[in-house]
C-alpha cells in the first residue's frame, strides 16, 4: 500500500485533474505541482478564469456551440454565409474547424453520434434542429464534417436520408491521403478513400 505523500486537497486536485483529457495520474501530479508552484502567477488566475467561465457560459440555442452568449459570436455574425451549414459531431470539432479557417459557413453541433451499441437513437442528438434549420430558404447546403468512424458514417447516412426532399445540396469532407502524408505510412482505409475521392489534376 503506497504511503500518502501530500495533503488530501492536493490529492483530490489532482484526482480531478486527472480525470481531464490527455492527463493520466502521473501527469496530473506534475500539472497540479506546476500550479502550486506558481500560485500567484498561474493557479490564481487560472481559478478566477474558471469561476468566470462557470458563471457565464451558455450552450447556443442555434447551434449548440458553447459560448458566454446566445445566439453565439459564430451565428451572431452577420458576415458568416448563412447558405451554408457545416454539421459536426462535438463542440471541438468546430473549434477545430474555425482554427483552420476552413468554414465561412455556419455551424451544427450534433453532441454525438448515432451507436446502437451505446443506445444513442436519432431522439438523442440535435438532428431534428438540423432538420428545422435546412429547411429555411437562405440554406443551399449541408456539410458533413463528421469523423470517418461507423458511427459517424452511419449518422451522415440518416442526416442524408432525413434531408432528401428539401432543396439542399449535401456534401462531406473528402477523407483520403493528408497533405505532406507518405503512402507507405497511411492505413488501408486511408488510402482506398483517397482513390475513390480522386479528381482531375
Amino acid at each position: 500500500m503506497s504511503k500518502r505523500v501530500v495533503g488530501p486537497e492536493i490529492e483530490r486536485l489532482i484526482q480531478l485533474m486527472a480525470k481531464l483529457p490527455g492527463l493520466g495520474p502521473r501527469s496530473a501530479r506534475r500539472a497540479a505541482l506546476h500550479l502550486i508552484k506558481r500560485r500567484e502567477q498561474l493557479f490564481t488566475p487560472l481559478t478566477k478564469a474558471m469561476g468566470d467561465v462557470l458563471e457565464s457560459v451558455v450552450v447556443c440555442g442555434t447551434c449548440s456551440n458553447v459560448d458566454t452568449c446566445d445566439p453565439c459570436t459564430i451565428c451572431a455574425d452577420a458576415t458568416r454565409d448563412a447558405a451554408m451549414i457545416c454539421v459536426v459531431e462535438e463542440v471541438g470539432d468546430l473549434w477545430a474547424l474555425e482554427r483552420a479557417g476552413a468554414i465561412k459557413g455556419r455551424y451544427h453541433v450534433l453532441g454525438g453520434t448515432l451507436s446502437a451499441l451505446d443506445g444513442i437513437g436519432p431522439d438523442d442528438l440535435n438532428i431534428a434542429g438540423l432538420i428545422e434549420r435546412s429547411s429555411a430558404s437562405e440554406v443551399e447546403e449541408v456539410v458533413l464534417a463528421v469523423n470517418a468512424t461507423v458511427d459517424g458514417q452511419t449518422t451522415a447516412h440518416y442526416i442524408t436520408d432525413r434531408l432528401e426532399g428539401q432543396d439542399v445540396k449535401v456534401s462531406r469532407l473528402a477523407h483520403g491521403v493528408p497533405v505532406g502524408g507518405e503512402l507507405d505510412y497511411l492505413d488501408e482505409g486511408t488510402l482506398a478513400a483517397a482513390v475513390k475521392a480522386r479528381r482531375p489534376f
